[in-house]
């Protein structure tokens, strides 16, 4: 078969590459891909926010299905159009998408199903958030109601952090907030295929999400991964199935906007169980890059099975060895970096044993690869140990030659204190 892949960072890279492993296949291509994806599929300069354009192309080429990495354009409505033209597409609806698009939208969702999650109220004026984080107290959690590529969070631990968060948050025009309270407990990632009434459980992770060591420094987009997470147990998972997931999938249907494509729950394991943070309505990123190299079982049925509605009787097989990735990033990000510098050293970093290097922010020029973005490499390893996959990540970053890239040394810090408390 066809398939169309949409996206152009790691999240894609790593989908390209497992999906180019299918035995389904026939042609993989991507739009617009990069230096990486390059080697697994034909990159195509389409540009995907004109859905007439990329619905002409599905039709020339004979495109059996589409797969939408990113979340705007999901927002934008590029699965209702491409099923309109009789198209297949993996990934939710427009409506559905509000899931992740509209953090209100969720957190009502929630109120309405008794969906464990933070108490919370939403804002449309800086004036009334100031008034409610000052009768609240810190720390709190400032959120942009909308999409910020993963970004969109402030967690102010005290009064004035809060109030900044706000007023930069308002600067902008017709800006919505949502302001939590702040739970503590451990974060994991949890993942699960859905055919708008089932869900399938694939597997959870661990994300880095501030820039630097010791979990300190700006909010990224995601500094690194793993899975599994040890925080989220057998007893956890059957939680978030039970309390979150399910329930969400049935308050969907209810409103007649059903739930199709991959759920990720973005989870708090509190003491008094696993909270919803947010849901996102694509596959997280770094996260995709360590579960796609944990699955055995083909994808491409999977992601059928979700869009033809047939999940029920659906199973796929894991990898028990963990895997982890570290994310090479622009020195500068997530503020201000420059693009075009040379990496050398992939065919080197790639030759470490059970090592894989998804690209993010890459273009050829040439026989030379050049950095084209923030986040720009993930430098994926699968062990017997998190130790062990955690010290070959490392092994193959230091035979990369950039020196304008950096990345944090501390990935997988608390498996590998976990590991090391077990020994």
């Amino acid at each position: 078969m066809n398939i169309l892949l949409i996206g152009s960072g790691g999240r894609e890279h790593a989908l390209a590459w497992k999906m180019a492993a299918s035995p389904l296949l026939t042609k993989l291509w991507c739009a617009p891909g990069n230096a990486g994806i390059a080697k697994d599929a034909a990159c195509v300069g389409l540009d995907v926010a004109n859905h007439a354009a990329v619905i002409d192309f599905c039709k020339a080429n004979k495109i059996d299905l589409v797969v939408v990495g990113p979340e705007a354009p999901l927002a934008a409505g590029i699965v209702d159009d491409l099923a309109a033209a009789g198209i297949k597409a993996f990934g939710p609806s427009r409506e559905a998408s509000q899931l992740e698009s509209s953090k209100g939208f969720t957190k009502d969702i929630c109120k309405a199903n008794a969906i464990p999650t933070a108490a919370y109220e939403r804002f449309r004026d800086a004036v009334a958030a100031k008034a409610y984080v000052r009768s609240q107290g810190a720390p709190i959690v400032v959120k942009a109601d909308g999409l910020a590529a993963g970004k969109g969070v402030v967690v102010a631990m005290t009064l004035d952090e809060a109030e900044a968060a706000i007023d930069a948050l308002f600067a902008a025009p017709g800006a919505e907030a949502v302001i939590e309270e702040f739970m503590e407990g451990e974060e994991a990632s949890f993942f699960v295929l859905c055919d708008g009434e089932h869900a399938l459980p694939l597997a959870a992770a661990q994300d880095h999400k501030r820039a630097f060591d010791g979990d300190t420094g700006p909010n990224t987009g995601g500094m690194g991964a793993y899975s599994p997470a040890p925080v989220f147990t057998e007893a956890a998972r059957e939680r978030t199935m039970a309390e979150i997931i399910l329930p969400t999938l049935r308050a969907m249907k209810a409103r007649g906007t059903p739930y199709k494509g991959v759920l990720f729950a973005g989870l708090m394991i509190t003491k008094d169980g696993p909270k919803l943070i947010e849901y996102n309505v694509r596959f997280g990123d770094p996260e995709t890059q360590v579960l796609m190299v944990r699955l055995m079982s083909d994808l491409v049925p999977a992601l059928l099975a979700a869009v033809d509605g047939e999940l029920k009787h659906f199973d796929l097989r894991w990898h028990a060895e963990p895997a982890l990735t570290v994310v090479m990033a622009a020195k500068g990000y997530p503020g201000d970096y420059a693009k075009g510098t040379r990496i050398d050293g992939l065919d080197a970093a790639a030759q470490v044993e059970g090592v894989e290097i998804f690209h993010a922010g890459t273009k050829a020029d040439g026989d030379k690869i050049l950095a084209n973005g923030g986040r720009v490499l993930n430098i994926t390893a699968t062990a017997n140990t998190v130790s062990e996959a955690q010290r070959r990540a490392y092994a193959a970053i230091d035979r990369i030659d950039w020196p304008d890239g950096f990345c944090r040394r501390d990935i997988g810090w608390q498996a590998v204190k976990r590991e090391q408390a077990g020994s």
